[in-house]
């Protein structure tokens, strides 16, 4: 089957997200972290995925399980925040102390205390269910792996990851990488593909568990860094929307977003063609 990818480009995150959702439809998808990166890792590097940044339609949240556990549930193809309607209840909500949907201090959206544990097992507040992983069942190969899914870590482990500019041998054992990426062999060929690009020595890996409160559930969606030509790829520190400083999972859940949705259709003649999404050639 074709499939046709497209960019969708908002100013606001939620907007972005709906007409992500709407062009995708029933039979296609928006593409999540571990899709972005394979769509980078088998195309050309003058393709448009590697020229600019990207919101991936993944999130990190930060929960604590029935045994008082703090862990970190990487969720691929839409979680918590998978809705338009879901995201701007966070962003609308009164920023009282008490409310347990607004954002919290850093920017992150706050999980109330059922979706905290309904994300644990795999049950997301659009009423999906995904199956939920283990990080050491993901770092040994999953066949198969189905497009949406969830990745419990341990916070700690997930804290003590290296962040920021980080020499790619080091990414490819990182476990909150390996989590991004979707797998190990599949963060290995990226890894590989990036570091290619103008044999660079670093490449950006951020997160924000080194600073939050494990105690308040809350999730952030991921984004992919990216401009033209890579340039500033190895230890840019300028975050603005041109710097390609990596893979970063600490931004305000206010702005703007590009997504890319993708649906059953007729193949493009340019600009998008020969991604690969899910496994798809199109």
């Amino acid at each position: 089957m074709s499939m046709q990818p497209k960019i969708i480009f908002e100013p606001h995150i939620p907007m972005a997200l709906h007409h992500a959702l709407e062009y995708a439809g029933d039979d296609g998808f928006v593409a999540s972290l571990p899709e972005l990166l394979r769509a980078r890792t088998n195309v050309p590097y003058d393709n448009i995925v590697w020229n600019t940044w990207f919101t991936a339609h993944s999130e990190e949240c930060v929960v604590t399980t029935p045994q008082g556990n703090p862990v970190v549930v990487a969720i691929h193809g839409g979680g918590v925040l998978g809705t338009p309607q879901r995201f701007e209840r966070s962003l609308y909500a009164d920023m009282g102390h008490q409310n347990s949907e607004g954002l919290t201090g850093d920017g992150a959206a706050k999980v109330t205390a059922e979706e905290a544990r309904d994300v644990l097992n795999g049950k997301l507040p659009d009423g999906t269910r995904i199956p939920i992983f283990a990080f050491n069942e993901l770092r040994q190969g999953i066949d198969a792996l189905p497009r949406r899914y969830g990745v419990v870590m341990d916070f700690e482990l997930a804290r003590k990851t290296e962040k920021g500019f980080t020499p790619f041998e080091v990414l490819k054992e990182e476990p909150n990488f390996i989590a991004r990426a979707g797998g190990v062999d599949a963060a290995a060929a990226y890894l590989d593909r990036f570091q290619a690009r103008h044999d660079t020595k670093l490449m950006g890996n951020f997160h924000p568990f080194n600073y939050v409160d494990p105690d308040q559930p809350q999730t952030r969606v991921i984004f992919l860094a990216g401009n033209k030509g890579g340039v500033g790829s190895e230890g840019d520190y300028f975050y603005g929307y041109d710097s390609d400083y990596g893979i970063g999972g600490w931004g305000h859940m206010v702005g703007m977003a590009r997504y890319i949705a993708v649906k059953p259709g007729h193949v493009p003649a340019s600009g998008l063609r020969g991604q690969d999404f899910h496994g798809i050639s199109i």
